[in-house]
């Protein structure tokens, strides 16, 4: 059977802690690669340039959009995010599964451009986990965590789109979890389309 490699779509509210799932998978297993997204929000503390995200202007994030650059691109809580359109076809041809950790509005328009794209979704135990979580960033004021809350009340309305949920409780067991389902999701009948259809054409010479 060929193993084709999956374009992996990595969502949740903010907070969840999908930043540090992704992150934990990259570093605990071979196969995957992170494609970065670009954004027009400031860094947090921490982060780094072409790591975390590539960071432009405005004026620069439009640029991309008009040049078709982009696989896909949002606007949340005021600011754009996208995903380069080069890195990621380059890596799926090399036969690695690429993740990307977007939004929801982000991982429809993926579907609609691959269509055996793997959709899941990270959610914490409980809301009022999420709220704590928040609030322990200790890197936003009050009313930019109510904004992240109502926007996660407005996304837990596309839930339903994605293949599968994971509930992050337990850090470890939530990234061996991911990599369960993508290693399964390599198995999915839909995904095979093509060695099906051979072993149909050789079981003919049987009828």
């Amino acid at each position: 059977m060929e193993d084709k490699s999956i374009l992996i779509v990595i969502s949740g509210f903010s907070g969840a802690g999908k930043g540090t799932l992704v992150k934990r998978l990259i570093s605990d297993y071979d196969n995957y690669a992170l494609s970065v997204s670009m954004t027009t929000r400031a860094p947090r503390p921490g982060e780094v340039e072409g790591k975390d995200y590539f960071y432009v202007t405005k004026e620069a994030f439009e640029e991309r959009i008009r040049d078709n650059g982009l696989i896909e691109y949002a606007q949340y809580v005021g600011n754009y995010y996208g995903t380069p359109r080069d890195y990621v076809e380059e890596q799926l041809a090399k036969g690695r599964d690429v993740i990307l950790e977007i939004e929801i509005q982000g991982a429809l328009k993926i579907r609609e451009q691959y269509k055996d794209a793997l959709l899941l979704f990270v959610m914490p135990p409980s809301a009022a986990e999420l709220k704590n979580r928040l609030l322990k960033r200790a890197t936003e004021t009050e009313e930019a965590i109510r904004n992240r809350l109502r926007r996660a009340a407005e996304e837990s309305e596309g839930i339903d789109e994605y293949e599968y949920i994971v509930i992050n409780d337990d850090l470890d067991a939530c990234v061996r979890e991911l990599h369960s389902l993508i290693r399964a999701a390599h198995y999915a009948a839909k995904r095979n389309e093509g060695f099906i259809s051979r072993i149909k054409s050789e079981l003919e010479t049987y009828r």
